[in-house]
């Protein structure tokens, strides 16, 4: 059973910056592709940012694009999620995501591609 905790969220001003962590435990963090989503107040779920098995390739979603940057530490289990250039239309639940099996430059943006979800964790980003 693979288990996923985020962490790392927070009310911050806009402008500001946050790193989301997201520890994995169970099974092999290295055959997992990982991915951030969030949801907004509202709205449906969406994604934000993936990262391959080995880190090789990232996928964006437009709006974070040059603001945020996702990364990998498989000696850790750990995917992590920079944000810079805080909006407040970045307010959301931010859930990580891991994807089991895909080949190794994969990077899906698609929620049923996910097989195991953790519990979000609040980014609020005040004007």
């Amino acid at each position: 059973q693979v288990h996923l905790v985020e962490s790392g969220g927070e009310l911050v001003q806009a402008g500001g910056s946050l790193r989301l962590s997201c520890a994995v435990s169970g099974g092999i963090f290295t055959t997992y592709t990982m991915g951030w989503f969030r949801q907004a107040p509202g709205e449906e779920r969406e994604f934000v940012a993936a990262i391959s098995r080995y880190a090789t390739n990232t996928r964006y979603t437009d709006s974070v694009k040059g603001r945020w940057t996702i990364s990998r530490d498989n000696a850790k289990n750990t995917v992590y999620l920079q944000m810079n250039a805080l909006k407040p239309e970045d307010t959301a639940v931010y859930y990580c995501a891991a994807d089991y099996g895909r080949d190794f430059a994969y990077t899906g943006s698609e929620m049923n591609e996910y097989d195991a979800w953790g519990q979000g964790t609040q980014v609020t980003v005040s004007s």
